[in-house]
């Protein structure tokens, strides 16, 4: 089995206690490190992207520039940086900001259980997203997202409404 198709389980304090096939830990509910990353232009805006419809969770919702979980053995900013290339066609320099933890069940049967590293990065040139992860992409002000995320959560991503304001708060200060 490819390491791409696994995840590296952790414990609380993000240190790995093993490996497992990311769809059963998805099943399991398995606590797992997993990264997010965020993306500004020189206007400040934020760079969302509707995940494909054919996504296992949250397929057609709205979310950050992409997620994913680094391979065993991988190094998480390593595993950030790819993930951008392969979904949004662009790669430019990351930045690690913080790290949170969520739970959310789905109603397929899987569950998110991530220790999530949230990485940022600019970029204002052309990108070429991959049309089997990205259904669309847009550039949009933190107060449009803002007002769009408090009239159509169900719109969003779960993992990305959560951190939302962590993120902008962040934002908002290095502008």
């Amino acid at each position: 089995m490819s390491t791409l198709n696994q995840v590296i389980l952790v414990n609380e304090q993000d240190e790995a206690v093993g490996v497992m096939e990311k769809i059963e830990a998805h099943r399991k509910a398995v606590l797992h490190r997993a990264f997010s990353v965020f993306i500004f232009n020189s206007k400040g805006e934020m760079l969302l992207q509707q995940r494909a419809f054919s996504k296992y969770h949250s397929g057609g919702l709205w979310t950050n520039a992409c997620c994913g979980h680094p391979a065993p053995g991988e190094l998480t900013g390593n595993a950030a940086a790819r993930r951008l290339h392969e979904e949004m066609g662009f790669t430019t320099e990351l930045h690690e900001l913080f790290d949170f933890t969520y739970r959310h069940a789905f109603d397929n049967g899987l569950t998110e259980y991530e220790l999530d590293h949230v990485f940022a990065g600019t970029w204002d040139a052309q990108m070429h997203p991959n049309p089997e992860e990205v259904h669309d992409h847009c550039f949009m002000s933190l107060d449009e997202i803002r007002q769009s995320m408090s009239e159509h959560p169900q719109q969003y991503t779960v993992w990305f409404r959560i951190v939302y304001p962590r993120i902008a708060a962040w934002a908002r200060k290095t502008a």
